[in-house]
């Protein structure tokens, strides 16, 4: 499938329906805003779970990935998990998951944007030109990291800059406390691995196939906490893996082994105890710890594969107090 026929915003839409359709099975509330945008509660005031947080985090990936809860074992510790897998990693993750739309300073209401209705206003643009990919559906979907609804001047800009109907515009609202939202952020998994290798200045569009898995943090009520948790789920306990098409293997041994979290000079602590340190001011902290644990990169040009990075369960357990 080419890029031109890929919508991340018209496949998320058809999830959406599904969430909406089957809302109380999923624990979520949907309801319109004044303007006629839907409005769909995972897990601020509603229940939410592992089945809303599944969806939402198929949504995130604008319905180019697909996402499973199973289990895992971290020593004697079995947790809940999140596994991730996709055939367009650089258009599901990059181009739609990645949290890169910064809504801010709109009546005081502050919330990280992600999902497919980044590709309609390229969040950041930077990313979309590094991927070749923009969409033009006629519909939006965001989902917002966040702790409360967004007043209607926020939907409304909102909406003007996706430049849809209102009718046309679903906003999924999930929080880091819920479980549905711990199930949304281990499931960036993938995600967090290709923004690394981007950063790194590997090409995305290199990358053929993908998958991630990551345990899914146990909650927590207050906010830096959880976020400390869902990030160390990732960055301790997370795997990612890829299939690329590259043509030295000797610039990829060497890109791989400075992609894992491991590479970091802050690694070694739980994120909360991190964040604390630099007053919580969460770009104070080195960017290079942003990864997953392990990353295994299969050269399909070749057949080599490499590995680096490890799963240290030793900082997940002090992270989770276990």
């Amino acid at each position: 499938m080419s890029q031109r026929h890929v919508s991340v915003n018209q496949a998320a839409w058809q999830l959406v329906k599904k969430l909406c359709d089957k809302a109380s099975e999923y624990g979520v509330s949907v309801k319109e805003t004044e303007s006629g945008t839907i409005l769909i509660d995972a897990g601020v005031e509603a229940k939410g779970g592992f089945h809303a947080g599944k969806i939402v985090t198929e949504i995130c990936l604008g319905g180019y990935g697909k996402v499973k809860v199973s289990h895992m074992h971290l020593d004697d510790l079995k947790l809940p998990s999140v596994f991730v897998y996709t055939d367009h990693p650089a258009t599901a993750t990059l181009g739609s998951q990645f949290a890169g739309w910064r809504i801010k300073k709109i009546g005081e209401y502050n919330a990280i944007g992600s999902g497919p209705a980044r590709a309609l206003v390229l969040k950041p643009r930077e990313i979309y030109e590094k991927i070749g990919y923009e969409d033009k559906a006629e519909v939006a979907v965001l989902v917002l990291e966040t702790s409360k609804e967004p007043p209607e001047a926020v939907v409304q800009y909102i909406r003007e800059q996706c430049k849809v109907e209102p009718k046309n515009l679903a906003i999924v609202l999930v929080s880091t406390t819920s479980v549905a939202g711990s199930v949304q952020v281990s499931g960036r998994i993938v995600e967090t691995g290709m923004h690394k290798l981007l950063k790194l200045g590997f090409d995305p569009k290199l990358v053929t196939h993908a998958w991630g898995h990551a345990p899914i943090a146990p909650v927590h009520p207050k906010f830096a906490q959880a976020m400390g948790r869902t990030n160390d789920a990732i960055l301790y306990a997370g795997v990612a893996y890829y299939t690329v098409d590259y043509d030295d293997d000797d610039k990829l041994k060497e890109l791989t082994e400075k992609a894992p979290s491991i590479a970091s000079q802050s690694y070694g602590q739980p994120f909360f105890e991190i964040f604390k340190k630099v007053g919580y001011d969460f770009y104070k902290i080195d960017p290079n710890l942003f990864a997953p644990a392990v990353l295994i990169v299969n050269n399909a040009k070749t057949g080599k594969v490499f590995k680096a990075g490890k799963i240290n369960a030793e900082v997940f357990r002090r992270s989770i107090g276990f």
